[in-house]
C-alpha cells in the first residue's frame, strides 16, 4: 500500500493520510443532508403533476456516489480528492429541469446518466482539452459565479429571509419570524467558524443550528438511539429509474439539459484538479499528472450517482481542507469513501436537517463561488456584458441553464461588433444556434 501510494516520496503515512481523509469528509458531509433537501423539493409548493425525490433514497445514493467517486479518484488516479453530489447542479436539477421545466426526475436522472457517458467518452477520446479551449476563460469564471448566486438565492428564498413581494417581486421576510432567525442564527454562526478557518466549518454549523432548533422547540429533538442511528433506507425508489425515460433525452430541451450538466460538471471538475493539485504541490511543469484518470474518476461516479439516484457527482473543493490537514495521496479519498460509507446507518438525522438549517450552507457555498468574479475582464465590455448576463440571469430568470443561455447567445454578438471575430471558436457559435433556437421553440 505504501508502495503503491508512494508514501515516502511523497514524505506522509497512514496517520496523516487518514486524518487527512476524515478532515476532507467533515468539510463536506453537509452534502448529505443538502442533496436530499434539494432533490425532494422539501419545502417547496409544488404545482400539480411535479413530484420530488424520495428523501431517504437520495440520502443513500448520495453517500454511494460520494464513496464509490473517491475511491475511484483514489485508487485509479491516486489524488487525495474526493466527489459527490455537486452543488448547482443539484439545483439546476430540482429548480430548474424539475419544478421550472416540469420534466419528471426520472427524465432528469437520464440526463445526468447521458452527461456522464458523453464525459467518459470525451475523457477516453482526448477530446476534453479541445472543448474546454473553446470555451473562454472568461465565461468560464462567470458560470460559476452565477450559480453561487443562485445558490445563495435559493438559501435565503428556502429560509424565509427572502419572500415574494407583489409591489418589487422579491423582499425582505419576517426577521421576527422564529424559523427565520433560526436561519440568521446559522448563517453567523457558520461565518465566524469559517472566518477562524475551521475544517468543516459548514457541518459544524448545520449540526449547531439543528440543536439550537431542538432548544427553542423548532425542531423536533431525538428521543433515543433510534433517532440517531438507523437501517440504511430503501434505494427503491430511485435506484434504476435513469434508464426508465432514457428515450425521453433526445429533444431540444433535454439536449440543453445534458449539455448544462456536461458543461458545469467539466470545467469544475477541471477547476477543482487543478486548485486542489495546486496546493498539494502535485503539479509537474504546470500540468496535472494523470489528469486523465482523474476524469475519468469523476464521469464514472457521475454515471454511478444517475443509476443509485442523484444529481451530477463532481470533484469537490473541499478536499483542499483535507490536503492542508496533510493529505497528499488516493489514500485519504479511500478514508473519505469510508466515512461516507459510515453515514449511510445515520439517515434519521434526515428529519432533523430543515430548511433553516440547510439554507446557512447554501449561502455560504454561494459565497465561496461568487469568487471567481475577481477574475473576469470587466474592463472588457465585450467581455463584461456576456459574463455579467450569465450571471444575472441565473437567479433572475431561477434558471443556471437560462444564464448560461443568454451569455453564450451575447457572447459572438459583443465579440464580433467588437472586431474580434476570428478569437470566437466554431463551438461558440454552434452553441449560439443551438441556444437561440432553444429560446424560439421552448421558451
Amino acid at each position: 500500500m505504501k508502495k503503491y501510494f508512494k508514501f515516502e516520496e511523497l514524505n506522509t503515512n497512514y496517520r496523516t493520510e487518514f486524518m487527512a481523509g476524515m478532515t476532507t469528509f467533515l468539510a463536506m458531509a453537509y452534502i448529505l443532508f443538502v442533496n436530499p433537501a434539494t432533490l425532494s423539493l422539501d419545502g417547496v409548493d409544488l404545482p400539480d403533476g411535479v413530484t420530488g425525490m424520495d428523501p431517504g433514497a437520495v440520502f443513500v445514493a448520495t453517500a454511494v456516489a460520494a464513496a464509490v467517486g473517491s475511491l475511484f479518484m483514489g485508487i485509479i488516479a491516486k489524488y487525495p480528492i474526493a466527489l459527490a453530489p455537486g452543488m448547482g447542479l443539484n439545483a439546476f436539477f430540482a429548480y430548474t429541469v424539475v419544478l421550472g421545466y416540469g420534466i419528471p426526475w426520472e427524465t432528469a436522472l437520464s440526463g445526468v446518466l447521458a452527461s456522464g457517458i458523453i464525459f467518459i467518452i470525451l475523457t477516453l477520446s482526448g477530446l476534453r482539452e479541445k472543448i474546454i479551449n473553446a470555451i473562454p476563460a472568461n465565461l468560464k469564471m462567470a458560470v460559476g459565479a452565477g450559480i453561487g448566486l443562485f445558490i445563495a438565492f435559493l438559501g435565503f428564498q428556502s429560509s424565509g429571509i427572502i419572500v415574494a413581494n407583489d409591489a418589487t417581486l422579491v423582499g425582505l421576510g419576517d426577521l421576527t419570524s422564529p424559523t427565520v432567525l433560526l436561519a440568521i442564527f446559522g448563517i453567523v454562526v457558520s461565518v465566524i467558524l469559517l472566518t477562524f478557518n475551521i475544517k468543516g466549518g459548514i457541518f459544524y454549523g448545520m449540526i449547531l443550528t439543528a440543536i439550537a432548533g431542538m432548544v427553542t422547540g423548532l425542531i423536533s429533538a431525538p428521543t433515543g438511539m433510534g433517532d440517531i442511528v438507523g437501517e440504511v433506507p430503501s434505494i427503491a425508489p430511485t435506484f434504476g429509474q435513469a434508464f426508465v425515460n432514457f428515450g425521453d433525452i433526445f429533444t431540444l430541451q433535454m439536449l440543453v439539459v445534458i449539455l448544462t450538466f456536461l458543461f458545469v460538471d467539466f470545467f469544475d471538475t477541471a477547476g477543482t484538479l487543478v486548485a486542489v493539485a495546486t496546493q498539494a504541490g502535485l503539479m509537474k511543469d504546470n500540468k496535472l499528472p494523470r489528469a486523465g484518470r482523474a476524469l475519468f474518476a469523476d464521469s464514472a461516479a457521475t454515471v454511478t450517482g444517475a443509476i443509485f439516484g442523484t444529481s451530477t457527482t463532481t470533484s469537490y473543493v473541499e478536499s483542499t481542507a483535507g490536503v492542508g490537514a496533510g493529505g497528499r495521496t488516493g489514500f485519504a479519498s479511500i478514508v473519505t469513501a469510508g466515512f461516507f460509507l459510515l453515514a449511510l446507518f445515520f439517515s434519521p438525522l434526515l428529519s432533523m436537517i430543515t430548511s433553516e438549517v440547510t439554507a446557512p450552507a447554501l449561502i455560504i457555498v454561494g459565497v465561496m463561488m461568487a469568487s471567481s468574479l475577481k477574475n473576469i475582464e470587466w474592463e472588457r465590455f465585450e467581455i463584461a456584458v456576456p459574463s455579467f448576463l450569465i450571471i444575472i440571469m441565473m437567479p433572475l430568470s431561477y434558471s443556471i441553464a437560462t444564464g448560461i443561455a443568454i451569455g453564450f447567445i451575447f457572447y459572438p454578438i459583443t465579440m464580433i461588433a467588437k472586431g474580434r471575430a476570428k478569437e470566437i471558436h466554431p463551438v461558440m457559435y454552434g452553441l449560439f444556434v443551438i441556444f437561440v433556437l432553444y429560446f424560439i421553440f421552448l421558451t
